[in-house]
């Protein structure tokens, strides 16, 4: 995506100073409007799936359990996002096992060099996943192939499986209609920045309703 077609503007031939900085203003409030309707219309649709969702990772985490993490790209680092801010929440709130599998950059390599990288998430899940743990997959089109071989792999496993997508979900609400991922959520959007924008809004929901069911130290 080039900067013309977020900011045609810029590109629409000279101008005065006064007259950039208003569109560049305007185009700033529009964007601040598109991510909060986005995150509105997720919150209505989905609000009482959150509820039951961070219900049933809390009572993973309770018995033990831990959360792996795991994305492509923009995704990968919101999965190391999401395990950090299980691992380190903060002073006051309750420290939770919590593991992105993208930041095993070894493994995933081997994995990638040696076999395939579909299968870079799928292999750690089924040789430690346990029944108790959780996985979270994250991606933007819904329709990342190591991401959907990470979560069937966790299903197999017992897994509680919760995915993030945008779009109208893609292949994962496929998987998700096959029982695959147990919780998914979906940004309804074609901007990929408004999806990641929508998605963070949606883990750390579920970050505070999980610590919320867990009672705070």
């Amino acid at each position: 995506m080039t900067t013309e077609s977020l900011y045609p503007f810029l590109h629409a031939g000279a101008t005065d100073a006064a007259t950039l900085l208003a569109d560049v203003a305007r185009s700033t409030r529009e964007k601040v409007d598109e991510i909060g309707r986005l995150r509105k219309e997720v919150l209505d649709a989905d609000a009482g799936a959150l509820a039951a969702c961070a219900s049933a990772m809390a009572d993973r985490f309770a018995r033990g359990g831990r959360l792996y993490a795991f994305g492509n790209g923009g995704s990968s680092t919101d999965a190391m996002a999401v395990a950090s801010l299980y691992v380190d929440p903060g002073p006051g709130h309750r420290p939770l096992p919590a593991l992105a599998l993208p930041s095993d950059v070894a493994t995933l390599t081997a994995l990638a060099n040696d076999i395939g990288f579909e299968v870079v998430f799928a292999r750690p899940l089924a040789a430690a996943g346990r029944a108790v743990d959780i996985a979270f997959g994250l991606s933007t089109s819904g329709g990342s192939a190591n991401v959907l071989c990470g979560l069937a792999a966790a299903c197999e496993r017992g897994l509680l499986t919760v995915g993030l997508a945008g779009y109208a979900g893609g292949a994962m609400a496929e998987a998700a209609d096959r029982g695959e991922i147990d919780h998914l959520f979906v940004m309804p959007s074609v901007s990929v920045h408004r999806i990641q924008e929508a998605q963070t809004t949606v883990y750390q929901v579920l970050w505070e309703l999980v610590a919320r069911a867990l009672g705070r130290p």
